[in-house]
């Protein structure tokens, strides 16, 4: 049995003992400075986090001290937007969207299925030699495109409408969607049969081939795998949460809409952007 000397041992102490005081002395330092508002964001931040089924240590440290920070500065805001929505079902169906809405979007899948083969052979050229690319139509209300003069319409739900592209064996890290406002509809343009190919959301794992479409609430922890050797083509789209409030969902998306135009980067940082 081969024997761990007390150096080695040391060692990974060291290392968990840095990451504790990474965390420990900031949120010391804010606590003493704005003390009111540290422990706002930290109650935000447990709400917002505590939506997931189960709670674990790997999920926990994404959220507060990897990539989920961006959305944990924003739980105050989806907090409230959970105050002026419909009760959040986290994954949906077309019958849970009111009527206009679910119409919005079956028209923009529409267009999708009948453009499929040209939107597919654009973004392929497009791709190139990348591993992951994002094509927008529309972003946060804003025409980005063209190409498409369907998507091109004034919606009153339908906010962002796009294609996202993995080429083969890719994948995506574990993340949190930025916001609430919004629920993401996902519909696969390319279902082949295949199990190693599928979104997991909250630990839950849903595969295309099952049904193409899938409607969540992407601010819950996901990822998406294509462990094949063919290239996954996915519609993106992003629709206004069911609310009674509407004219105000919309006064807000404008008002993001210059944020966000500038700043997607944040979120998207590992996707190339195709124009």
């Amino acid at each position: 049995m081969q024997e761990i000397s007390e150096e080695e041992d040391v060692i990974p102490m060291r290392k968990r003992a840095t990451r504790i005081l990474r965390i420990v002395v900031p949120l010391a330092i804010l606590l003493y400075l704005l003390p009111v508002l540290t422990i706002v964001f930290l109650v935000c931040g447990l709400l917002d986090v505590g939506r997931h089924r189960r709670i674990t240590k790997p999920i926990a440290k994404l959220y507060f001290t990897g990539n989920g920070i961006p959305t944990w500065l924003l739980s105050p805001v989806n907090l409230f937007f959970d105050l002026i929505s419909f009760r959040n079902k986290y994954v949906y169906r077309l019958e849970d969207f009111p009527g206009e809405e679910r119409a919005e979007i079956e028209s923009v899948l529409k267009t999708f299925d009948d453009n499929r083969q040209e939107i597919i052979a654009d973004v392929k050229e497009k791709m190139g030699e990348k591993k992951r690319g994002m094509l927008f139509y529309k972003w946060y209300d804003k025409n980005t495109n063209d190409s498409v003069a369907a998507f091109n319409e004034d919606f009153t739900y339908v906010k962002t409408i796009g294609v996202s592209a993995f080429s083969e064996k890719e994948a995506t890290s574990r993340h949190f969607g930025p916001l609430r406002l919004t629920i993401r509809v996902l519909y696969n343009l390319t279902p082949f049969e295949s199990d190693n190919v599928y979104i997991e959301v909250d630990g839950k794992k849903h595969f295309w081939h099952d049904d193409p479409l899938f409607i969540f609430d992407d601010t819950l922890e996901h990822c998406s795998v294509n462990q094949e050797d063919q290239e996954r083509y996915c519609v993106f789209v992003d629709v206004l949460r069911p609310s009674s409030f509407p004219g105000l969902q919309n006064a807000i998306m404008r008002i993001l809409q210059t944020i966000f135009i500038n700043f997607n980067g944040i979120f998207y940082k590992n996707w190339s952007f195709l124009k």
